[in-house]
This record gives C-alpha cells, sequence and structure tokens, in this order.
C-alpha cells in the first residue's frame, strides 16, 4: 500500500510513510529519482527538479524521523529498536534539515483579496524538506503528539495519527488483516 493512500496524515508522517511494506518486501518511494521527484511535486511543484543530492538529504530526514516516531511512540516492532545514540543521531539530523533554508510566511495582495504565501531562503527543495522538518518538530513535540502511532497491522510498517477514539490502524486494510489474523489464531487455538 503506497503512502499515498494516506493522502489525510500531516506531511511528516507521509513522508514517513514513502517506506512501505508491500507482498512481503519492503519498498522505498524514494529508490527512483522520478519516483522522489513526483512525491516533491505533489507538495510543491517548484521542487519537481530536485537533484539526487536532495532526494539523499529526504531520505535521512524520513528514518530520522522514523526512529523519533518509534522513540516516541514507544513501537515494540522489532524493526523500531533503537539505541540512545540513534535517537540522539536522528534529532540531530531533524535539527539540520531544520536549519537549512529559513522561511517565513509572505501576506500577498492579489485581486480583492489578501493571500497568505511563503518565502525563504534556499531552492524549492530544501525549504521543503526544512519546512517537512519544522513541521516533523511539531508533531514529535507539540501539543498533538500523543496522536502520532504506529500501526500494528500484521506486516505494516506505517505510522499514523489517531484522529478518532476507535482508530487503531493506519488504514482499514490493516484494520482488516489484523481482524482476520485474530480471527484465524482462535480457530487454530480451538482446532488443537
Amino acid at each position: 500500500m503506497p503512502a499515498t493512500l494516506l493522502p489525510d496524515e500531516p506531511a511528516p508522517v507521509r513522508l514517513m510513510n514513502t517506506v512501505w511494506a508491500g507482498r512481503s518486501v519492503l519498498t522505498d518511494d524514494f529508490d527512483t529519482v522520478e519516483g522522489f521527484r513526483e512525491w516533491v511535486a505533489a507538495f510543491d511543484p517548484a521542487a519537481a527538479d530536485a537533484s539526487e543530492g536532495e532526494r539523499d538529504r529526504f531520505r535521512a530526514l524520513r528514518d530520522a524521523l522514523r526512529r523519533l516516531a518509534a522513540f516516541t511512540t514507544g513501537d515494540t516492532r522489532p524493526a523500531a529498536a533503537s539505541a540512545v545514540e540513534e535517537v540522539e543521531a536522528a534529532v540531530a539530523e531533524v535539527n539540520r534539515a531544520a536549519a537549512l533554508a529559513p522561511s517565513w510566511p509572505v501576506l500577498e495582495l492579489r485581486g480583492d483579496g489578501l493571500t497568505g504565501t511563503s518565502a525563504g531562503a534556499g531552492d524549492p527543495a530544501r525549504r521543503l524538506l526544512a519546512s517537512l522538518a519544522a513541521q516533523g518538530v511539531e508533531l514529535l513535540a507539540g501539543a498533538g503528539r500523543g496522536t502520532l502511532r504506529a500501526c500494528y497491522g500484521p506486516s505494516c510498517v506505517l505510522y499514523f495519527t489517531k484522529d478518532h477514539p476507535r482508530r487503531e490502524w493506519c488504514s482499514a486494510g490493516c484494520g482488516n488483516r489484523a481482524r482476520a489474523a485474530r480471527h484465524y489464531a482462535r480457530h487454530r487455538d480451538a482446532q488443537d
């Protein structure tokens, strides 16, 4: 399930979910430069020609955010285990990315109304990277940090924000797989 199927998640979660579990294999949306550029263009069309070096920076931020999400959520999945040094390195990576290209809001007069946009230092890809890092800081350390969850659906590696009290999985598909696995386990145990 590509992360693009979870469009309502905050941008840092969507970045974290560019690594996802396919049929028995992990898939990385950034494996190709084209896949990376397509993902970036969805956030900022001006960044659609980002370089391969920028892809490496986005991957580094994504991996750092995933490590910090695992730390924050108490993720018990084996692949999410982290040493203290790895968490510290992830914090440093997020801070490094956030400082790459400062941005600020800009007010513009368009026709009869005011519009807010953003401007900043650096090229569009760096501004997007810095913005994602800043949003990641807010997600991981802000008021809503308690809503971030790891999905424990069978074979799932995604994160999501719990936007409903009964939500336990990233998607209905993961919920269905989890319920089917519990059903199978109950019936298998009853037969033994």
